[in-house]
């Protein structure tokens, strides 16, 4: 939250003092995408990226440049995935960093269990068949990330959660019976709406809006902060921010909120497809 801060000021700064983006990126050696991922606060600003850019805005307010250099440094503070950060690619730190500071997540997922409701067993299963050539070491450290990563759904400032999962998830037996079955019981014990909601849309719904795949829309506490929409593919993720096509996928999440079923129903269907995979 103190980098997106940090962002906004320092996008609305540069576009007050007409500067261009490229402008901007050869004050700090940097180049575009590197000022975009600062403004959405995706990544850190140095102490000396910061004073070289605040000198080109023409910034003078030395309270300003205080308050700001104080939001830089504690934006930096290490996050409790930088213990991984030697095996997590960087577009999926950045996927933890939107994750972590959300209020609010909506989930659709057509084909697996989220990672923030997946069991170890499920996960390591998930994780073995994605990453085909990780080792065991690798493998064990990709399931503990996921498993951290579920902590930020507990306590008092867990954000609210709403997640909405095709029937191909739950017949999907990733893992053998047993795994699978584990796995439903954790989406029964999870649910507990509306701080954490799972819903399913059921295979007789027919044609629904989310058949072009998954996304996840994260919101924020500060008013001032961008909805994010994030898009999976097979080499990494894609966020949108602008607001047209957030308004878009909000749209189409709430067409598949609209074809589910309602939490009770969706508790027995789990429960029902449980029962299948042991009968």
């Amino acid at each position: 939250m103190r980098r997106r801060r940090l962002g906004s000021e320092l996008k609305r700064l540069r576009e007050a003092a007409n500067v261009k983006m490229d402008e901007a990126a050869e004050c700090i050696g940097g180049d575009r995408s590197k000022i975009s991922r600062q403004e959405n606060g995706r990544q850190g600003v140095s102490k000396l990226e910061i004073e070289a850019l605040l000198n080109l805005y023409g910034v003078e307010d030395q309270r300003l440049k205080t308050a700001l250099t104080t939001l830089a440094r504690e934006g930096r503070r290490k996050s409790w995935w930088a213990q991984f950060s030697d095996i997590l690619p960087e577009r999926f730190q950045e996927h933890l960093s939107i994750e972590s500071d959300a209020a609010r997540m909506l989930i659709f997922q057509p084909l697996l269990v989220p990672g923030l409701l997946q069991t170890r067993e499920y996960a390591e299963e998930s994780i073995r068949g994605a990453e085909k050539s990780a080792s065991e070491e690798q493998v064990e450290s990709y399931v503990s990330v996921r498993m951290a990563r579920q902590e930020i759904l507990r306590g008092e400032n867990a954000p609210q959660l709403v997640c909405l999962l095709d029937e191909a998830v739950l017949r999907r037996a990733v893992g053998g019976p047993k795994v699978m079955a584990a796995q439903l019981q954790k989406l029964i014990d999870m649910n507990d709406p509306p701080r954490l909601s799972i819903q399913v849309i059921p295979f007789g719904q027919g044609w629904h809006a989310g058949l072009d795949g998954a996304f996840s829309i994260f919101s924020y506490p500060d008013p001032m902060d961008l909805d994010v929409v994030s898009l999976g593919y097979l080499d990494g993720l894609l966020y949108l921010e602008e607001d047209d096509p957030v308004d878009r996928y909000k749209l189409a999440f709430d067409q598949l909120r609209a074809s589910a079923l309602p939490s009770r129903q969706s508790m027995a269907l789990i429960s029902q497809a449980a029962r299948d995979l042991i009968s």
